[in-house]
C-alpha cells in the first residue's frame, strides 16, 4: 500500500477529527478538511510534466497538504533544506532531479530573505487561481477519493530527501512507500500511538525524522499534529504543548533543551513521549528535563537512509546513554572495522542495518548506493556496540574519528569527557583542525564559560594526552541546522578561523 493511500483510509474514517492545529495560521483542519484541500490542489499538481516537485515549505497546514497533494497527482515530492542556504539547496536539487519546479510561499520566502527563483510556484497564487467550481469538484472527489488519486506500488518511490551535508555534499535518497510505511507501523507498535494523541510538530519537513515521525506517523494512525513553523521558536513551541495538550514530541535533544529552558515544571504534564535522535543526548540536558518536567527522554537513533529510526529506548526500558534496541523488523548486527566480519556480544566495530526501512538507493549515484549497501545491509557509517540484553550503543561515526601521530582519536570520546565537567544544558563541540607535524589536532568549542586551564587538569585524567584538546573556545551558541544537529562543518570553519 502506498502511503497516500493510507492516508485516504484513514481520513474517510475520521472526517471529524482534528488532523492539524496549525500554529502560524491559528486555524484547525479535520481531516476531511485536509484530505477535501490536498485533492484540490492535486488537480493542478498533476499538469505538471516533471516526474518531481520541489517542496520548500516549513511545518504547516500549507506544506502538509502540499506533500499530500504531490503524492495524489502521482508525482514525487523533493523536500527541500532551507536552513543551510535556500537558493543554493533549491539549484542542486533541481540538477540532481532535473525537475524545473518549486513549491513555496511569498511570505515564507520573505521571511527567511530569499528573492523569487525561476521555478517557484506560490500557494498564495494557486489559492487565489481556485474557482468555486474546483471547490466543488473537491468535495465529490472527497466522497470516493480512490478514485481520484494515483496508485502506487509499494516499492515506488514515495519522496526524494536530501543528506544533511553537516560533514559533506549532500546525497538524493530514495525512500519508497513501504520504507516509511515500515518505520510508521513499527513505532506504532512499540509506542501505541493511537486517535486521542496531539504531536507537537517542530522537526521540519525536509528531515526525515520530522517527516516520519510528525507528519507521517500521526496523521496515519488518525492523531493530531500541533504544527510549529520555526522549531527555533522556543517560547511559542513551549507555550503551545501547554496549550494543545500535545502528547508527543519527537525532536533533537537541542531543541528539547530549548524548549525546557522556555517553560515553566508542570507545563508539559500532559506529554507521554519525548523521542530524541539525530545527535546526541547528554546527561545534562536528559537530567535537568526529568528534574523540571518528571518525564523520562527517550533517545533513539536513525539515518535518512533509514526512513529513519533504527532503534530508541522505551518507556519500560530504558537504558542512557544506549540507543535503545532496534525496532521490530529491524536487523542490525556489528562488523570489524577492517575485517567487515561479524564481532563478538560486546565488540566495536561499524553497524549494519537490514530490514524494509533500508532505502531504495541514492538517486542517480551508483557508486555511492553500492558503497552503502551490500546484500540488503546499510552500512551507517557509525561505530557501535551491542550489549547482552540487546541495547545498541552508539561510540561514534567514521568521519568523527581524527588521526593524530598515527593513532585514532574519537572525537566523540573527547566530548563525552568535556560534559562531565559542564553545567545543565550546556554544548560541546570537539573538531579536527590541520597540524604541520602531527597531521591534526583538536580544538573544542563549548558553549560553558568554563576556565580553559582548570578544565584541561580536569582532563587529564579522562583522556590521554594524544587526545587531549589544543584549545577550548567559548562561543554563546554553536550553529546548528534547521533539523537541530549541529553543523560540524560551521563549527570546524569558526574554529579554524578563529570566529
Amino acid at each position: 500500500m502506498s502511503l497516500h493511500s493510507k492516508f485516504v483510509e484513514i481520513a474517510k474514517k475520521n472526517k471529524k477529527r482534528t488532523a492539524i492545529i496549525d500554529t502560524a495560521t491559528g486555524q484547525t483542519y479535520t481531516f476531511g478538511k485536509l484530505l477535501i484541500a490536498s485533492l484540490l490542489l492535486s488537480s493542478i499538481m498533476r499538469k505538471n510534466k516533471d516526474e518531481f516537485i520541489g517542496i520548500m515549505l516549513p511545518k504547516t497546514a500549507g506544506g502538509f497538504i502540499t506533500t499530500f497533494a504531490v503524492l495524489f497527482s502521482g508525482k514525487i515530492p523533493v523536500m527541500i533544506n532551507y536552513s543551510t542556504g535556500a537558493e543554493r539547496n533549491i539549484q542542486y536539487a533541481m540538477k540532481k532531479g532535473s525537475f524545473s519546479t518549486v513549491v513555496t510561499s511569498r511570505k515564507f520566502i520573505d521571511k527567511i530573505g530569499l528573492k523569487p527563483m525561476q521555478g517557484m510556484v506560490f500557494l498564495e497564487d494557486i489559492i487565489s487561481s481556485v474557482s468555486i467550481l474546483k471547490k466543488i469538484s473537491a468535495l465529490f472527489k472527497s466522497f470516493m477519493p480512490k478514485l481520484f488519486i494515483s496508485n502506487k506500488e509499494p516499492d515506488d518511490i514515495a519522496v526524494l530527501l536530501f543528506t544533511t551535508g553537516s560533514e559533506k555534499e549532500p546525497k538524493a535518497v530514495m525512500l519508497s512507500h513501504d520504507n516509511i510505511l515500515s518505520n510508521v507501523e513499527a513505532i506504532q507498535h512499540e509506542f501505541y500511538i493511537g486517535k486521542d494523541d496531539i504531536f507537537a510538530g517542530v522537526l521540519p519537513l525536509f528531515h526525515i525524522f520530522g517527516l516520519t515521525t510528525s507528519f507521517f506517523l500521526p496523521l496515519l494512525s488518525g492523531a493530531a499534529v500541533n504544527t510549529f513553523a520555526n522549531p527555533l521558536e522556543y517560547q511559542t513551541v513551549a507555550n503551545g504543548i501547554k496549550k494543545n495538550k500535545c502528547t508527543i514530541i519527537t525532536t533533537t535533544p537541542t531543541f528539547i533543551r530549548g524548549y525546557s529552558q522556555k517553560s515553566e515544571a508542570g507545563d508539559f504534564k500532559s506529554l507521554r513521549l519525548v523521542m530524541t535522535g539525530g545527535d546526541k543526548l547528554n546527561k545534562n540536558i536528559k537530567d535537568s528535563f526529568k528534574h523540571k518536567h518528571g518525564i523520562d527522554i527517550l533517545e533513539g537513533y536513525g539515518a535518512t537512509e533509514t526512513s529513519p529510526v533504527i532503534s530508541v529506548n522505551r518507556l519500560d526500558n530504558n537504558k542512557f546513554g544506549s540507543i535503545g534496541p532496534p525496532l521490530p523488523g529491524v536487523n542490525v548486527k556489528i562488523v570489524g572495522i577492517e575485517s567487515d566480519e561479524e564481532v563478538a556480544t560486546g565488540e566495536e566495530g561499524k553497524i549494519l542495518v537490514k530490514g524494509r526501512l533500508v532505502m531504495k538507493g541514492y538517486y542517480n549515484d551508483i557508486e555511492e548506493t553500492a558503497l552503502h549497501i551490500h546484500k540488503g545491509w546499510y552500512d551507517t557509517g557509525d561505530i557501535g556496540v551491542i550489549d547482552e540484553d540487546g541495547f545498541l550503543w552508539h561510540k561514534g561515526r567514521l568521519r568523527r574519528f581524527v588521526k593524530i601521530g598515527g593513532e585514532m582519536v574519537s572525537l566523540v570520546a573527547v566530548e563525552n569527557a568535556i560534559e562531565k565537567f559542564m553545567g545543565d544544558d550546556e554544548l560541546c563541540c570537539a573538531v579536527e583542525i590541520p597540524h604541520i607535524s602531527k597531521g591534526a589536532e583538536i580544538v573544542v568549542a563549548i558553549t560553558a564559560k568554563i576556565d580553559e586551564k582548570e578544565l584541561k587538569k580536569k582532563l587529564a585524567s579522562e583522556l590521554p594526552p594524544i587526545a587531549m584538546p589544543k584549545k577550548i573556545i567559548y562561543y554563546p551558541e554553536l550553529p546548528v541546522m534547521g533539523n537541530g544537529k549541529v553543523n560540524f562543518r560551521a563549527v570546524e570553519d569558526n574554529c579554524r578561523n578563529g570566529r
